[in-house]
């Protein structure tokens, strides 16, 4: 029973819709109403840019981390030889807060992807995993500037860092892990075919290696 509250209580973290909040507190939108329509930090990125996007990333990462972490409050997943059943428990969790935060209570079942709030999961259920993922993330982001290649890609490397790399033995753990770079690919479909169209937005960052390049090229024409 215990474990069902828990679960319960991390949707609801989950579910807390920090871009749609900070677009109507301080810009009096609907954020869901521009970019792709999505309330996640890509879009705020895209709408309010990276400062915005930052706080939104950040805080939604903070979610699935928090949300994960809510197996301390049973004593018995504290033990070390309940070690396969904390991480049943830390995925059910993260699973829970990732729903909440796609389809949250808060905002009419209309939130965002999921992407940072998965990563806050991970975060907490292997941190090491996380970091390889961020590392992948941020290359592909500084290298392309598109958050949704950078979040697909780094998906697929959570997929491989857990089957091959770590190996981990434990089994939901690793359907897990290629769950989500299957549900990543699968709701990133649009972003894909924009890149392939070359119409897909960047984000706002590397404004000055961008202008760098482009006075080199000038000059190089010239």
């Amino acid at each position: 029973m215990t474990e069902v509250l828990l679960i319960l209580l991390a949707y609801l973290i989950g579910s807390i819709p920090t871009a749609l909040w900070i677009s109507r507190y301080f810009f009096d939108i609907d954020i869901r109403e521009y970019g792709s329509g999505n309330a996640g930090a890509t879009n705020t990125f895209r709408v309010l840019g990276s400062k915005w996007g930052t706080i939104v990333m950040v805080v939604d990462v903070l979610k699935g981390l928090l949300a994960t972490s809510l197996y301390i409050f049973v004593p018995y997943y504290l033990h070390l030889g309940a070690e396969w059943d904390r991480i049943n428990l830390m995925v059910g969790l993260g699973l829970a807060a990732v729903v909440g935060h796609i389809f949250p209570i808060w905002a009419d079942f209309r939130g965002g992807k999921g992407v940072a709030t998965l990563f806050g999961m991970i975060l907490a259920i292997q941190p090491l995993v996380a970091v390889c993922c961020v590392g992948v993330f941020l290359l592909v982001l500084y290298l392309t500037r598109f958050v949704s290649l950078s979040s697909i890609l780094a998906s697929v490397a959570f997929a491989v860092l857990i089957l091959f790399i770590f190996n981990e033995q434990v089994p939901l753990y690793r359907a897990f892990a290629m769950a989500v770079a299957l549900l990543v690919i699968l709701t990133h479909q649009k972003n894909i075919s924009r890149i392939l169209r070359g119409n897909e937005s960047k984000v706002p960052i590397l404004k000055y290696r961008d202008k760098k390049r482009h006075r080199k090229q000038y000059n190089h024409d010239k």
